[in-house]
């Protein structure tokens, strides 16, 4: 969970300056793959490597943006669908360094023969997450944050005020997959292995689902939206349910987008306006 809250608040810094994409599961599988065969083959600490590696899906996602920043925001999402789609096929076609369809294994986060090494790697992955969140927080507050809402809202009016669009989407596109990419590495480090299913529609899709039931634009909408959607799934599991979740989550998905529009942190907002009507 803590893994997919850094990647659905990466994804939500994206939408933040007006631009889609339904393959950010590129850049996780991408930081994945670029820490577990660094670590594998120089021997270099794990923490290392996932920087490495997000930096390396930070380049990519720069190269993709400058090739697409010009795009509407829904045509850029379909570049990025093809794109994953694309990484996957290169990655399965390259085995001998990935592996193929079987994976290769990667160094976990905090070694087995560590007592404990569970619960170390838990408060590795949750502080790693908090600082995380709190520079995306920072950015979205910042001057950068303010210009990447204002080209979201109009970017011909950004343009007259002043604002280089190109550079704030840049920027936007490699925050966002800088910490995607730690994100995957941080995933494929606690499971030891990779196989690139990590590229999967769904695993593109889930950062979506979480930051527009939680709330779009916002620091906390992913965080809660992840925390919600991921309850109600493993609870839905629980009963045995397994194509059902998929079914289910979609009508929940339906009736925030319906009846919540700003998600499901909008809530506390909602219920003070009606106390004030009343």
């Amino acid at each position: 969970m803590l893994v997919f809250t850094m990647y659905s608040s990466a994804w939500n810094l994206l939408a933040t300056s007006g631009q889609g994409s339904l393959g950010h599961a590129a850049f996780f599988g991408i930081g994945g793959y670029v820490s577990a065969i660094i670590s594998n083959s120089f021997g270099l600490p794990v923490i290392l490597t996932i920087i490495i590696g997000g930096f390396f899906a930070a380049v990519i996602g720069v190269l993709i943006g400058l090739t697409c920043v010009r795009l509407k925001a829904w045509f850029l999402a379909m570049v990025t669908f093809g794109f994953a789609i694309i990484v996957q096929t290169v990655t399965v076609e390259l085995s001998g360094l990935t592996g193929g369809w079987d994976g290769i294994p990667a160094k976990k986060l905090v070694p087995v023969t560590i007592t404990n090494h569970v619960m170390y790697e838990y408060y590795i992955i949750l502080l790693i997450a908090v600082v995380v969140i709190v520079i995306i927080y920072l950015i979205m507050k910042s001057k950068m944050g303010l210009a990447l809402e204002a080209i979201r809202e109009n970017e011909l009016e950004a343009k007259v005020m002043g604002i280089n669009v190109t550079v704030y989407k840049l920027k936007a596109f490699a925050a966002s997959a800088f910490f995607t990419g730690i994100a995957g590495a941080l995933e494929i480090h606690h499971f030891g292995y990779v196989t690139p299913e990590v590229y999967g529609i769904d695993i593109s899709f889930w950062p979506i689902i979480y930051s527009v039931s939680g709330g779009l634009y916002t620091i906390g909408g992913p965080i809660l939206g992840t925390v919600v959607i991921t309850a109600i799934w493993e609870v839905l599991r629980s009963f045995g349910m397994t194509y059902g979740r998929f079914i289910l989550i979609g009508l929940i998905l339906i009736l925030i987008v319906i009846f919540l529009p700003k998600g499901l942190i909008s809530i506390p907002e909602k219920i003070k306006s009606k106390f004030l009507k009343n």
